[in-house]
């Protein structure tokens, strides 16, 4: 998807409309002590223990409900850097494309 180099946005440390320096970020990894980390869901998954374990408990047929396949994209991470007071903001919501092209 072809993005312009520069765009006007709202600055929220300028308190208006500047022009803004478009740039790409690579995503981070989750991090293996976050409250919702895959390791810790694996571990209360596995059944370990005693006790009602709700979620993580009986698990269902795999056939049925195992996601085949994987996406072929990824979403856009962009950051918008402000050319007066070179503050930056992160893109609220990304959008899924394969191929990202700053003009």
């Amino acid at each position: 998807m072809k993005f312009p180099k520069k765009t006007s946005r709202y600055c929220y440390k300028c308190k208006k409309h500047t022009s803004h320096t478009l740039s790409i970020i690579k995503g981070k990894d989750r991090g293996p002590l976050k409250k919702g980390s895959i390791s810790r869901a694996h571990k209360r998954g596995r059944g370990i223990g005693y006790g009602n374990l709700g979620k993580w408990g009986s698990k269902p047929a795999i056939s049925k409900f195992k996601m085949t396949g994987a996406k072929t994209s990824k979403k856009t991470n962009l950051k918008f850097t402000c050319e007066v007071c070179k503050k930056s903001s992160l893109q609220r919501f990304g959008i899924r494309t394969k191929k990202v092209v700053f003009e």
